[in-house]
């Protein structure tokens, strides 16, 4: 008897499981709210962070990246490498420029500060593989700041492409 091969293994088990129901995964109605902090440290990592989202990730305002992450900016994402010089490359090469920035219009779950990190959890659409069928699922980005700018970056990122659209409700 034949075995079958790897993929269509995976593949029959996808088919073999049940259709379920899930809850999409939404921003809350006010996200710039979240980026503040009664404590003054965690306040002032929290609005860099806000910074960050709207003018570099949102608007890809990176000609003023210098005012919001360090020179050796390490990044944990194996897609980009670390440094500014070389993330501000990375996203001035993928992205538009926006030229209004007004506000947060990316969703945003929750912030959370502790110490000098700060987290940012967002909405993501993505797509089934090996089908045009979307789910709701969640994003983060995490930032160790230093003396006001972010030093260091983690988020979920693989190399593998997933199918997942940033932001998308």
């Amino acid at each position: 008897m034949k075995s079958m091969s790897p993929l269509l293994a995976v593949l029959a088990l996808f088919a073999a499981l049940p259709a379920f129901a899930q809850e999409p995964v939404v921003g809350v109605d006010d996200p710039e709210s979240l980026f503040t902090d009664d404590d003054p440290q965690l306040h002032e990592n929290k609005q860099a962070a806000l910074h960050i989202m709207r003018e570099l990730l949102q608007c890809n305002h990176w000609d003023d990246a210098d005012q919001w992450l360090t020179e050796r900016y390490l990044q944990h994402n194996p897609n980009v490498g670390s440094g500014r010089a070389g993330v501000v490359a990375f996203f001035t090469q993928t992205r538009q420029r926006t030229s209004t920035c007004d506000e947060l219009t990316t969703p945003v779950v929750a912030v959370l500060a502790d110490g000098d990190v700060v987290t940012v959890v967002w909405p993501m659409r993505c797509r089934m593989p090996f089908s045009d069928e979307t789910y709701s699922s969640t994003w983060f980005d995490m930032w160790r700041f230093v003396d006001g700018k972010a030093d260091e970056h983690w988020d979920p990122a693989m190399r593998i492409p997933t199918g997942c659209q940033p932001g998308v409700e």
